[in-house]
């Protein structure tokens, strides 16, 4: 999957937690792609995030960044 169509889905589950309020948008992120997405899709969001994260809302950074730090998904 193209790392823009993973930037567009990351921002759009983004856009949906924000009605929550910024408390919960975060983690909402973060455990909706932990939950949902499969290791390929996460490793390649997270190579994305590393080269600097272009495109990214920065409530999906700061949860992409912590859902890294504490699940770094396996190696195929």
């Amino acid at each position: 999957m193209s790392p823009d169509r993973l930037i567009y889905m990351a921002n759009q589950i983004g856009k949906f937690f924000e009605s929550q309020g910024h408390g919960k948008t975060v983690p909402g992120i973060a455990e909706h792609i932990k939950k949902f997405w499969d290791p390929r899709m996460k490793r390649a969001i997270f190579a994305h995030l590393d080269a600097g994260g272009a495109g990214l809302e920065p409530d999906v950074r700061q949860a992409l960044s912590s859902l890294k730090a504490t699940s770094l998904p396996a190696a195929p």
